[in-house]
């Protein structure tokens, strides 16, 4: 187990519902990767984000798929590419499942 942390802390990580707009390849990137754009609403609107999922997940299946996602996370470069947050997932020996709502809600509702 990790170290714990406070609710402060916890509060501190945006988690928000959001929708995939965009399934892109992206061969650049060192792992099989996608290139997603996700659709947080309109307060946070559409961010970037790539994710190592080629191996469970199919383009047209992802595509209007809703996700959770970090929103609050600052951009990082991976190959060419400017990640603006980060997809959940489970992971389990490098394989990701994606975390998701069980029933459609709006695009970025709060998670806590």
């Amino acid at each position: 187990m990790s170290d714990t942390i406070s609710w402060a802390q916890f509060c501190n990580i945006d988690m928000r519902t959001g929708t995939v707009v965009d399934v892109l390849d992206f061969p650049e990137a060192r792992n099989p990767s996608y290139k997603l754009h996700i659709d947080f609403g309109d307060d946070i609107g559409i961010k970037k984000t790539s994710a190592q999922i080629t191996d469970k997940y199919e383009k047209d299946e992802l595509l209007g798929m809703q996700v959770v996602a970090v929103v609050n996370f600052p951009v990082k470069q991976i190959a060419n590419f400017m990640s603006e947050c980060l997809i959940l997932g489970a992971v389990e020996n490098n394989s990701v499942v994606l975390i998701k709502p069980q029933m459609k809600v709006p695009n970025g509702l709060k998670i806590s």
